[in-house]
Parts: C-alpha cells; structure tokens; sequence
C-alpha cells in the first residue's frame, strides 16, 4: 500500500513539471537484457549479479534496477547503504548487496530488508561483532592481493573465530576482487585465482550455509572457469562496453544521449568561436549550436576533435567545449535547422562518437559515464 501511494504521489508530482529536455539519455533495455542474457551464458554455473554503482554506471539507478528486478537476479550490487535504500523504497524486491564500507552504527541501526552488507576490512569486522545485537547478513571479503579491501590472509583464521562469538553475523556470501583480470596471461590475476580457490574452499567448511562466492568482475568472465565461484558480478559489460575481451562485438551498448540544434550562424573565412579563440574558420561554414557540454558530461578532450551526428552526417566539434554547449560544423549538412536531432553519444561502439571513441587516456569509459549527471532525463528507446 505505502509503495502503491508513493507511486501515486510521485505520478502528481510529475505532471506538475512536464516539459521536453533539450538534453535527454536514451536507454536500450532490449540492448540491456540482451547483455544480461549473453554473460548468463558464457557461464551457466556462474549467476550475474548486476552491479549498479554509482548510478548505474551514469545509466540511471532506479531505471535499470526496474528493468532486471524481474529477471531473477541473485542480488544487486551497489556501494553504498545509500544506493540500497533507493531501490528498496522504489520498491525493488531483490536482495541488494553493499558491497562498499558502511559504518558499523549503520548496519545495526539498518531497517530496510533485502539488503546485505560487506565485511570488507578486519577493524571493520571487529566493531560489528562488538555491536551487532540484531540478525544482520553479510557476505565478508577476503584480500587475495589487490591489497585495498578486504580481510588479509593471514587475519582469515581470527576473524571466523570472532564471527563465532556473535550468532548475529550470518554470513551468506565470501568475495574478492581481482586487481589485473584486463590482462591477458596476468601472472597477478593467476595468482590471486590460486589463492581465491584454497580459502574459498577452507570459508566453505567453515560457514556450511554459505550462499554465494564471487570474485570476478566484467573483463575475468571468460576465465571463470579457472575460479570456485558461482556468482559473477557484472558491471560495464551489463551496459555493453567491454574493451578487453572477446564478448566485446557481441554487447549491445545501452546507452547513447541526444540534443537538437539550437542555433545555426554563418561563420566567416578567419572568424574565431568559442573560449580562447582555438578555432578559427579556414574558410567560409556553416556552424550550430548544441546545448551540452562538460556539465552534460562532454569531455573537454573533444574541443577541436570530437564529433556529434546530424541526419546521420558527422559533425566535428569546433572550438572549445563549454560548460552548458559546443559549437560544431553543420557545413555537410543538406537542410539543417534550428530543432534538428542531434546524437551525442551513439550506441555503436565503432561509432566516432560512442563512449569508447569519446573517451581518451589515460582516461577509460567508466569515467565518461558515470560523470553523466543524474539530473539529464532518462527514457526508455
């Protein structure tokens, strides 16, 4: 009933502010049930665990959970208490993970259920066995040598004997993560893989009713097999981006952003646009106006060498990008006008201006998603 009134409100709420955005994010959910389906399969013993951190990787949170919550997922993955208490109160009915550190004081005052937090350090662990006084699931964290989170080996042995003390701490899940899975041969990834292998068989015997176990991320899918796990957790691949493997012609990208033309202007052989004046026209074009830029999640980078679609034409950026708008070439553009659709970002990834295209090291893709702010609207394609 709460949930069917908060629907109720949100809908009132909503019409009060209708208008159509100049800037828009277009999702694929087909593209995304299609990617979810794909890493089922490379790995029918391993169960995808959709991350959704931070936003869904800039994909939009709510939407994406709404979108997998029915397809029986063994739980969401996110990072913060925070996230998790956005999709319970929009009414999502899987279990969710925090897989990040959450204050012990949290965790005990936590009311929400379906959500199950991470061990993920031994101070960590100490405290929550001094506080828990409440049934509170968990899944805990070993350190196989990426040396960032997690219980190290030689802590293991002490740290299932202060779980012990406490009958509240049921633990229902072990994890790791692999710090070079994007390299192919790594002698680190082997390694850690070994070392993943014995204490995931030890954890097993010690904890009997352990549920999940999980180590592998996107880029060490295809290597699961190497792994004694039976959940994979999966992030920018879910979303169709994966740079490193073979599954990569395979993803469907969910993702791309659209605009329209705004203004259109004549520029003169000679004349400068935009900050700094670092385009100066080589002879006479035609220019338009779109109204996104770095505060849309443009990157900066694509000043003077980026590019946009219009009618299927690409359009180079020219000049500086600015915070709320670029300028580009329409000059190969038969009829345009103020109005036209303008593609931003486009969800073929050979595409000139698809997320890997746009995205230049030493930055990486995650980036240029997740800067997508959460405030551009959503829609489904």
């Amino acid at each position: 009933m709460m949930y069917f009134l908060k629907n109720l409100f949100r809908n009132i709420r909503s019409k009060r502010f209708l208008y159509e955005p100049l800037v828009k994010i277009v999702l694929d959910g087909d593209a995304l049930i299609h990617n979810y389906a794909l890493f089922n399969a490379i790995q029918p013993e391993l169960r995808v665990a959709p991350v959704l951190k931070s936003n869904a990787y800039g994909h939009g949170l709510i939407m994406i959970a709404q979108k997998l919550d029915k397809e029986g997922v063994p739980f969401f993955v996110v990072d913060s208490y925070y996230e998790a208490l956005i999709l319970k109160n929009e009414g999502i009915k899987s279990d969710v993970l925090v897989i990040g550190y959450t204050r012990p004081e949290i965790i005990q005052n936590a009311k929400q259920k379906g959500v199950i937090f991470t061990i993920v350090s031994f101070d960590q662990l100490k405290e929550i066995t001094n506080t828990c006084v409440k049934p509170t699931r968990f899944h805990i964290k070993i350190d196989t040598g990426m040396h960032r989170q997690g219980i190290p080996i030689h802590k293991i042995r002490e740290a299932i004997s202060d779980i012990y003390k406490n009958k509240n701490i049921h633990i229902e899940g072990v994890c790791s993560h692999l710090a070079d899975a994007d390299t192919k041969d790594s002698s680190c990834t082997k390694k850690q893989k070994e070392v993943w292998n014995e204490w995931r068989e030890y954890l097993q015997k010690e904890f009997p009713t352990l549920r999940y176990t999980h180590v592998e991320a996107t880029a060490g899918t295809l290597s699961a097999r190497m792994i004694h796990a039976n959940v994979a957790r999966v992030g920018l691949g879910l979303y169709g981006i994966d740079a490193v493997s073979e599954n990569a012609r395979a993803l469907h990208p969910v993702l791309s952003m659209e605009s329209i033309v705004v203004g259109i202007k004549e520029l003169q052989k000679g004349e400068c646009v935009g900050y700094n004046a670092t385009f100066c026209a080589p002879t006479d074009m035609m220019i338009g106006v779109v109204p996104a830029g770095y505060f849309e999640g443009i990157p900066r980078e694509l000043s003077n060498k980026g590019f946009v679609k219009i009618h299927g034409i690409y359009c180079p950026i020219i000049g500086r990008v600015s915070m709320n708008m670029m300028s580009v070439d329409v000059s190969q553009v038969p009829g345009v006008q103020e109005g036209d659709l303008v593609e931003i970002i486009s969800p073929q990834t050979s595409d000139k201006n698809s997320i890997v295209s746009i995205t230049y090291a030493p930055h990486i893709p995650y980036e240029t998603l997740v800067h997508i702010p959460e405030k551009i609207r959503r829609v489904w394609k």
